[in-house]
Order: structure tokens, then C-alpha cells, then sequence
């Protein structure tokens, strides 16, 4: 069984410090085997705000977790011209991580991180050639019984958001990266940008997606709320390939506490979701969409 805790869009400079400290404690107090932070460690990518973002990743390394992280919009500069088109993610690889493509393996899982934040458009996102290349180069070399998992951070599937359920756009070259994805088995894909908590198996959002599970996470720590949702992020337990536990870990106002519970199961050639028992009351919609109560 494999522990993951998923974070992202903690926007630095738009923080709650008190939400900030609370996500440390609840981590070091349930030691998941990997940390993911899918993107957007900074509000603006200033120093000050990555600087910030850093030392809260070190002190998560320092206490022992294993990471893995990839870069969001916002750590691109937005105003600074001149920086965003000559060195977009100087910031991010001085304070946060060197590698845009960092991988993650152990006896379950194989985790590869995708950089899709670009100088050239404001919020949306993009998977080049070369990374599709990568995607297939790392997971052709895992093994069958482990679990395949992509990181990034603008969703590579159109996502419902909002209370009409209208989609987001998906990112560049979308056709060519639904293809990586079905042609490399991977089982997971992860990702934020939208802070709206959800998951859906792919296939029922894009035709011939594969086998994956398409799962979002909302905001950690910002203040930029969309939709009434408050902080949370994913804690995920991963019992094999096709088979996992996904809960909502929400903001009540003063701790952390745990949201809603589904199990997912791939059978039949295709995910299904059941909820599980908690102390805390949850609900799971129709569409799958996780509701934080």
C-alpha cells in the first residue's frame, strides 16, 4: 500500500500562513510515502513568494518526506517581460527544483512529473513532443504490477468546473497527449490549476483515453477560492494499478479533517467508484465529483 499526499496551487504570496502550518502537521503526523505538489508554489514568481515557497519544501524534505513537484503558471513571471520570455522558470529551478521532469519510483510506484507551464499564454497550458517522448521513454521501463502515475500541472483532460459544469480547455497538443497516455498504461493523472477538487475516469470524459483516472486537487494553503471550495488537497492510498482510495482532506476553518472517501476500482474495463465509510459525513455525486461537506 502506497501513501501519497497530493498538493497543489499553494500560491505563495496569497497564502494563509495558518492553513500553511496546518498542512505541515497534518503530514508529519500521517507520513505519506511521497508528497506531490502539482504547480503554482507562487502567486506571482517573486522572489520574496519563492523564497517562501522553498523553505516550506525543505522543511517538508528536512522532515523526512519524499517529493515530488512540478511548476504552475503562476511561477512564471507575469509582468516581468523580459524574465518571462528569456528565462521563465530561472526562479522556480533556483528555489524549487532543477529537474522539470522529475520521476519518482519505488517497489509500487512510478511517478513522472511534466512541466506544462509556458511563457506564451497567461493560464493555459502545453505538452511538447520532447516531453511525449520522455512520457514514453520512463514508463516503457516500469515494471507491469506498478502503478503508473503523471503529474502535472494544467489537467491534460477537459475538467467540469463551476456550478453549470462547464469544461476547461485542455492543454495544447491534447490529442497527442490523450495518445501518450493510453500508449504508456498509465493508470493516474494528476494535476490542479483549477482549484476544484475531482475525479473522473478518463474515458468518460475524452474518448479513448486508456485506463487512466483523472484526478484533480484543489487549493492547499491560497486564498483564491473558486466555487466555495475552501483548502484542501488529496491523500491518496494505492493499493495496486486498479485499485486505490482517494480522500479529500478539507479546511474546516481550523484544522484539517477528513472529507470525502471514495474507492476506485478498474473492472470491466473501466473505473468505478464506491464510497467509503468515515466519521465525517460524505457524499459522492453522480458524476463522480468528490463534495467536500
Amino acid at each position: 500500500m502506497a501513501r501519497i499526499a497530493h498538493l497543489s496551487d499553494i500560491h505563495f504570496g496569497a497564502h494563509d500562513p495558518k492553513v500553511v502550518r496546518a498542512t505541515e502537521a497534518w503530514l508529519e503526523e500521517h507520513r505519506p510515502d511521497l508528497v506531490i505538489i502539482s504547480g503554482d508554489f507562487t502567486q506571482r514568481a517573486r522572489v520574496d513568494q519563492f523564497r517562501e515557497a522553498s523553505a516550506y519544501l525543505n522543511r517538508l524534505r528536512a522532515a523526512g518526506f519524499q517529493t515530488l513537484v512540478v511548476p504552475g503558471n503562476h511561477d512564471i513571471p507575469l509582468y516581468d517581460i523580459a524574465r518571462r520570455f528569456g528565462a521563465p522558470l530561472r526562479r522556480y529551478r533556483r528555489y524549487i527544483d532543477n529537474d522539470l521532469c522529475p520521476w519518482f519510483e519505488n517497489d509500487e510506484l512510478a511517478v513522472l512529473g511534466i512541466n506544462t507551464a509556458r511563457s506564451l499564454t497567461i493560464k493555459d497550458g502545453r505538452i511538447n513532443r520532447d516531453q511525449m517522448t520522455i512520457i514514453h521513454e520512463r514508463f516503457q521501463k516500469v515494471a507491469a504490477h506498478k502503478t503508473r502515475i503523471l503529474v502535472t500541472h494544467h489537467p491534460l483532460f477537459a475538467m467540469p468546473i463551476g456550478e453549470g459544469g462547464e469544461l476547461t480547455e485542455a492543454v495544447g497538443r491534447h490529442d497527442d497527449a490523450v495518445r501518450s497516455v493510453c500508449e504508456t498504461g498509465v493508470h493516474i493523472a494528476l494535476a490542479g490549476h483549477f482549484h476544484r477538487t475531482y475525479a473522473e475516469a478518463a474515458r468518460k470524459m475524452v474518448e479513448n483515453a486508456g485506463s487512466a483516472l483523472v484526478i484533480q486537487a484543489g487549493t492547499a494553503t491560497s486564498t483564491r477560492f473558486r466555487n466555495n471550495e475552501l483548502q484542501s488537497f488529496n491523500w491518496l492510498h494505492v493499493a495496486c494499478n486498479n485499485d486505490l482510495e482517494l480522500q479529500v482532506i478539507a479546511w474546516d476553518g481550523e484544522h484539517f479533517r477528513r472529507g470525502n472517501h471514495v474507492r476506485y476500482t478498474f473492472e470491466q474495463d473501466n473505473w468505478h467508484a464506491r464510497p467509503v465509510a468515515t466519521r465525517d459525513p460524505i457524499t459522492v455525486e453522480e458524476d463522480h465529483r468528490l463534495s467536500v461537506l
